[in-house]
């Protein structure tokens, strides 16, 4: 082996250990590589639609879809057929351990970055609140998988990771997000708080009220897009509420994009604002929740985590969490 090359593999090992150093403090890192056949629930991708005709429920919730079958778009011309489905593009990690790779298999890394960790703290024996750090990943599984071959409505892409809060000074700081949504001070009151009753009402019902997009249903606020729970009831319900604030935060620097409605016919769009009313999410750790409850395996956002959350969370390995996002498309598919 020739100079050139022992430089090479050395470099090689001094990466994968740097990549496979555990973080030096905090509770330990605990994950599990999704495996996408035993632990995403696909009834979830339904229902599937023509126009406004459901070809196939299964019991799913769904958003509204184009009325009219026939559809047409410009950019290149095109006939097709106007079909809606729910489709797996999205994960999302939830963690008290900085740079813990929940759907990563567990993995840590410490580059050296000093940033807050995730905590609970109890005020009294009824309040508590939390910090969570949020990794944005794409996963667009149906894609990469090869369910669907050539079907041009599908996400393109691989497993790939977006977005780290650790990076991201916002995320820890409930003052210096205003710069992000400034917005929030006008939700920062008793009538607006008590309108996020009906959201919850709503969404556990079915999906949840989209003008309410200040609400995230029976979980809480979207505002403001930390990782601070201010009500902390469990580890399922914190997770699920900071999932909804990442896929809000990540609409609004214009990181995802929506592909739902009339206006998502020919292709994604930017939605700065987010539908709620658009996505679901399906726990895959630390319990995949394969099993449908109340006819259910995907929840929308805000549904009560008193109907699915039940023995999803357990003490040290149970504690982080990892969310399959079910994101709504409707799109006009043509043979070309």
């Amino acid at each position: 082996m020739n100079s050139c090359s022992r430089l090479v593999v050395f470099l090689i090992l001094i990466v994968s250990l740097w990549i496979a150093t555990p973080a030096s403090a905090g509770p330990a890192c605990h994950g599990r590589f999704m495996n996408p056949i035993t632990d995403i629930c696909w009834s979830c991708v339904f229902p599937l639609t023509i126009g406004s005709a459901s070809l196939i429920g299964d019991g799913q919730d769904d958003s509204g879809n184009p009325s009219n079958p026939i559809c047409f778009c410009s950019n290149p011309p095109r006939i097709g057929v106007s079909i809606g489905f729910w489709e797996p593009v999205r994960l999302v990690d939830v963690t008290r351990t900085p740079f813990c790779m929940v759907g990563l298999g567990g993995i840590a890394i410490d580059p050296g970055v000093d940033v807050p960790r995730g905590a609970q703290v109890g005020h009294d024996s009824q309040t508590r609140n939390s910090f969570y750090h949020v990794h944005w990943y794409a996963n667009p599984i149906l894609y990469w998988l090869e369910v669907l071959l050539d079907f041009p409505c599908l996400e393109k892409g691989s497993l790939d990771l977006v977005y780290l809060t650790e990076v991201d000074p916002l995320w820890a700081d409930d003052e210096l997000t205003a710069i992000l949504n400034p917005e929030a001070v006008l939700f920062a009151n008793a009538p607006a708080k008590a309108a996020c009753a009906a959201d919850c009402v709503a969404s556990t019902a079915g999906l949840g009220i989209a003008s309410l997009f200040w609400c995230a249903g029976c979980q809480g606020s979207i505002y403001p897009m930390t990782g601070h729970v201010a009500t902390h009831i469990g580890g399922v319900q914190a997770s699920a509420l900071l999932t909804q604030r990442m896929t809000a935060k990540m609409h609004r620097q214009l990181a995802t994009f929506d592909g739902a409605g009339a206006a998502g016919m020919c292709g994604y769009y930017m939605q700065p604002i987010m539908d709620k009313t658009h996505y679901k999410l399906q726990m895959v750790y630390p319990v995949p929740n394969t099993q449908k409850d109340a006819g259910q395996c995907c929840q929308p956002y805000g549904r009560t985590t008193m109907i699915w959350g039940a023995g999803k969370e357990y003490p040290v390995a149970g504690e982080d969490f990892s969310y399959q996002i079910f994101r709504k498309r409707n799109c006009c598919a043509s043979a070309y």
